[in-house]
């Protein structure tokens, strides 16, 4: 009776000490420690003596946190935001910061400024860009982007680059210069880089002539037109007869790029030798006989033909008949293809006619090839083909691995690894790289092909002539299906030499993932990695080197 009485005591003690430990858990906290003694009523003190207790409160585990009136406690967090870089004010030349790489897309977008890898940094080209821009959007033609001009550049319903009657500037001398070459504008003096009456006069029949609509603007589709292969000239095309055509192809001839007599008349003979004549004087390759390329011909400065290893075309295809015609080439390696068969057949030609054997069809092997007094290659010294089993006369017979191919051109690589119908050149890859590091810094200009100052195309043009590949002129678009070397097709398959053709621009592979390219938006020639916009903008590389 008396055990039973003290427990009911001790459970009554132990219930009230957890109820008074909840209150002290809720009101100040867990306590690392809490001992309670509990003790019977002073009227029965030997029951308090039998009974009294330590009862042990534990605290709560440490996961659980602490709780206060207003809920739990929770531990301090440090957390550091990185400051934002205010945005100037006005956006000019020598400004740095990020949201001058959306402005640099966003005028590229638009096509007041050449495609390229977006910067933080505001060049000269870039205030191009915009004084073109605030021309065209009646602004304060400055080159400073403040609010108007920000604003008006991002609008969704931005205009695209127009340029019309009363513009003025260094883009309106270059689409004069372009359309004098073509024939629309009829003389020099007209480049004055103001757009005014004879101007739009010339590009109302240019886009007559071409079939585009009139309206005497070159926005974008005038401009693609007045850089393509496929634009029709105003002056000097197939077809045409006169005493003008007589005197360029007699010039031409003299110059080694006719193969064919001289007639006055404008046939495929005359667009080919045409061709390989501005290919190697820096004019753009359309076949015509505009006024550049007629001031070009006619210059004491004009470069003679020099056909070599590499080159393809009619012309070759031509010459690879005469060597046939006269035993220093099988017939079966009439490809259009110049390789390593063609110049050995070309070499014994020029032996045994008393020429200098270099294995470059000029002007005086040229002019022997179609002279009258050709002396015939003896039975034995004519290239027969046993070496095309190297490819290296594309398309040849007696075992060359592209036999089948009867245009002469190898199949396209999707891969990284070399093909057997790569074009072999002098120079190599180290020279290519050397040559391209040699022009770093030197100042981005549209439309300049060196030696010091670059666009985009004209950079690669400049580096590969001066490594020995004899490649003519052509735009960044042109570059998109050149067909003349391997292509590759997948990013990651990029080798050291290759050219990186991506949406609007091109550049050099550097190797180690980097690429050195004439760069609108750096505003000079640069070394820099092959980025992800370079990935998401890739559209193939050429293997000029195997």
């Amino acid at each position: 009776m008396k055990l039973d009485k003290k427990y009911r005591r001790l459970t009554t003690y132990t219930s009230l000490a957890a109820a008074l430990t909840l209150c002290g858990l809720l009101a100040a906290g867990c306590q690392t420690r809490d001992s309670l003694s509990v003790s019977a009523s002073p009227s029965d003190a030997s029951v308090a003596e039998e009974t009294t207790a330590e009862i042990i409160v534990t605290t709560a585990p440490e996961t659980i946190p602490p709780l206060s009136p207003r809920g739990q406690i929770l531990p301090e967090i440090q957390v550091t935001v990185p400051e934002a870089v205010p945005m100037p004010e006005y956006l000019r030349v020598g400004e740095e910061h990020p949201v001058v790489a959306q402005l640099q897309q966003r005028l590229m977008d638009l096509g007041f400024m050449d495609h390229d890898e977006p910067t933080q940094y505001f060049g000269t080209q870039t205030e191009r860009a915009v004084k073109i821009f605030q021309r065209q959007n009646d602004l304060t033609q400055d080159g400073i982007v403040g609010g108007s001009t920000y604003e008006a550049i991002m609008a969704q319903d931005a205009k695209h680059y127009a340029a019309q009657k009363g513009d003025e500037g260094d883009d309106i001398l270059q689409i004069q210069s372009r359309l004098y070459d073509l024939g629309y504008l009829a003389s020099e003096n007209l480049l004055t880089g103001n757009f005014g009456d004879s101007t739009e006069t010339a590009v109302l029949k240019l886009q007559e002539v071409n079939g585009l609509s009139q309206d005497g603007k070159v926005g974008q589709q005038t401009m693609n037109l007045l850089y393509s292969d496929e634009v029709r000239a105003n002056f000097l095309a197939l077809g045409e007869k006169s005493d003008v055509v007589l005197a360029c192809q007699q010039r031409l001839k003299t110059l080694g790029y006719l193969v064919s007599e001289p007639d006055g008349t404008y046939g495929q003979d005359t667009v080919e030798a045409v061709k390989q004549f501005q290919a190697r004087n820096d004019q753009i390759v359309d076949g015509y006989l505009g006024p550049g390329t007629r001031m070009a011909l006619n210059s004491s400065n004009a470069k003679p033909m020099g056909l070599r290893l590499g080159d393809e075309g009619t012309t070759v295809s031509k010459i690879q008949n005469l060597l046939s015609k006269y035993g220093y080439l099988n017939s079966g390696n009439v490809t259009g293809y110049y390789g390593e068969i063609t110049e050995k057949a070309v070499k014994s030609f020029q032996t045994q006619n008393g020429l200098a054997s270099d294995g470059t069809v000029g002007a005086m092997t040229m002019a022997k090839l179609t002279g009258s007094d050709v002396k015939k290659a003896p039975k034995q010294t004519t290239s027969s083909g046993n070496s095309g089993s190297s490819g290296s006369n594309r398309g040849g017979s007696s075992g060359s691995s592209n036999s089948g191919n009867s245009s002469g051109k190898t199949n396209n690589s999707s891969s990284g690894g070399s093909s057997s119908g790569t074009v072999k050149m002098s120079g190599g890859v180290g020279a290519l790289i050397a040559k391209a590091q040699s022009k770093l810094g030197s100042p981005y200009v549209w439309g300049a092909k060196g030696p010091n100052a670059f666009d985009c195309s004209g950079f690669v043009y400049w580096c590969l002539n001066q490594v020995g590949v004899n490649q003519s002129y052509i735009t960044s678009s042109g570059w998109r299906n050149v067909g003349r070397y391997t292509r590759i097709n997948n990013f990651s398959d990029i080798q050291a030499g290759d050219i990186v053709v991506v949406s609007g621009h091109v550049g050099i592979a550097a190797g180690g993932g980097t690429v050195i390219d004439a760069s609108s938006s750096n505003g000079r020639v640069i070394h820099h990695a092959l980025s992800s916009w370079w990935a998401n903008n890739f559209i193939c590389a050429w293997r000029i080197f195997g």
